[in-house]
C-alpha cells in the first residue's frame, strides 16, 4: 500500500512541475532548428577582450555575462503568413508581466523593439532585445548572466565597442540587419 501512495505522490509532483507556460527559452529550443529560424549562441570568449586594460566597472559586467542566444526569422514571399504567427507568438510570451518586465518600447504599429528583463532591478538574470520590422523578420536576443543590473547592460555596451569581435561570425544575420 505505501509504494501505491509514493507512486501516486511521484507522479503527481512530476505532473504539476512540468510548466506548460509557453517561455522564450521553449520558444527557442522548439523553433532553433526549423529551416525559416536563424539560431547563435555567442560566449564571452568571442569578444576577444584584453582583460588588463577592462576596468574594475567593465570586468565586473563581463563577469556578469553569461552568454547570448540569438533567434531570428527571416522573412520572404513564402513564409509571411509564418511571419505573423510567429511574431504574435513572441508578443505574447513577452505580455507575460510575471515572468518578463519591459524596461523600453520602441517604434509603433508591427515595427518596433523592446528591452525587456528577468529578475529583480538589482539582480538580473536575462535581458531580453527584441526587435521586428514587417518586411525584415524579426530576432530575439537574450543576454544571459548573473546578477546584472541596468548599469552592467550598458558598461558592457561600452566593451563591446572595445572589443575585436569578429562580424564574419553573424554572417547569417545579415539580411535582417537593412
Amino acid at each position: 500500500m505505501k509504494a501505491i501512495y509514493f507512486i501516486a505522490v511521484a507522479l503527481s509532483l512530476l505532473l504539476f512541475s512540468c510548466n506548460t507556460e509557453p517561455s522564450l527559452q521553449k520558444y527557442f529550443v522548439e523553433n532553433q532548428n526549423k529551416p525559416e529560424f536563424i539560431a547563435l549562441d555567442v560566449s564571452p570568449s568571442i569578444l576577444k577582450l584584453d582583460n588588463t586594460k577592462l576596468s574594475l566597472e567593465q570586468s565586473k559586467a563581463l563577469s556578469s555575462f553569461k552568454k547570448m542566444n540569438i533567434l531570428a526569422f527571416k522573412l520572404n514571399d513564402k513564409n509571411k503568413a509564418q511571419f505573423d504567427v510567429e511574431r504574435k507568438k513572441v508578443a505574447n510570451i513577452l505580455k507575460d508581466t510575471t515572468a518578463y518586465q519591459q524596461l523600453m518600447k520602441f517604434g509603433s504599429g508591427k515595427d518596433g523593439a523592446s528591452i525587456s528583463f528577468v529578475g529583480d532591478e538589482d539582480h538580473i538574470d536575462e535581458f531580453i532585445l527584441y526587435g521586428s520590422k514587417s518586411d525584415n523578420g524579426f530576432a530575439v536576443i537574450r543576454i544571459l548572466g548573473n546578477d546584472m543590473n541596468p548599469n552592467d547592460a550598458m558598461t558592457l555596451m561600452s566593451v563591446l565597442k572595445e572589443s575585436n569581435f569578429d562580424m564574419k561570425q553573424l554572417e547569417s544575420l545579415k539580411g535582417l540587419m537593412k
